[in-house]
């Protein structure tokens, strides 16, 4: 009796688990479609935040491109991704620059993501947070203007954390308790100005 009832359990156990994981999967492909729309959406809106004078954006580096990150390596920057890198386009159909998105691992909370735009001559537009989970008051001020958009309409090979004020261009100022982040977005853009680069000569 005892061994029957066992069986009888353990077959039940299984039904349920059965049954659990075809639903979860069904919510799964409910839902995966919408999930991809939203950030999709999400990611073109970024764009268009770092580059208001695109009229469209084309896809011209892709995720996981082995070359480009060689190259992000050879330059020093192992904890930086790319990716994806669009080709700004104006409404007649040139290239005015290019917007990439990027990831950094060296948050304090994490990956951080984010898009960036940069115009032909090397300026960049500025940069907006697609995703983040640093330290609330502290790290997630890196949203905020103060922090974000000390990076627009700056033309410089690269950037530089500062905690003792901004006194030239490359220079970005820390935000207050948080210099981990700061320094973590500010070797993220220096590693998309380096892909910037990367696409612009085309190599």
């Amino acid at each position: 009796m005892k061994k029957n009832t066992i069986i009888k359990d353990t077959l039940i156990l299984t039904l349920i688990t059965l049954v659990a994981g075809g639903l979860l999967g069904m919510v799964y492909e409910v839902t995966k479609e919408p999930i991809a729309q939203q950030a999709e959406k999400e990611k073109q809106e970024a764009y268009k935040a770092v580059f208001e004078d695109a009229d469209s954006f084309e896809v011209c580096v892709e995720a996981d491109n082995a070359d480009l990150a060689a190259y992000l390596t050879e330059n020093g920057f192992e904890a930086q991704t790319v990716n994806e890198v669009m080709e700004a386009k104006d409404a007649s159909g040139e290239t005015i620059g290019y917007a990439l998105n990027m990831t950094t691992s060296e948050g304090y909370g994490g990956d951080i993501s984010f898009s960036m735009g940069v115009t032909l001559d090397g300026t960049l537009n500025g940069i907006s947070i697609l995703d983040i989970n640093e330290t609330a008051g502290l790290g997630m001020n890196a949203t905020k203007d103060e922090f974000k958009g000390q990076f627009a309409g700056k033309q410089v090979d690269a950037f530089e954390v500062t905690k003792s004020g901004a006194a030239s261009d490359n220079e970005i100022n820390a935000i207050s308790g948080a210099t981990i982040t700061s320094k973590a977005i500010t070797g993220g853009v220096n590693a998309g100005l380096c892909a910037f680069e990367y696409v612009k000569e085309g190599k």
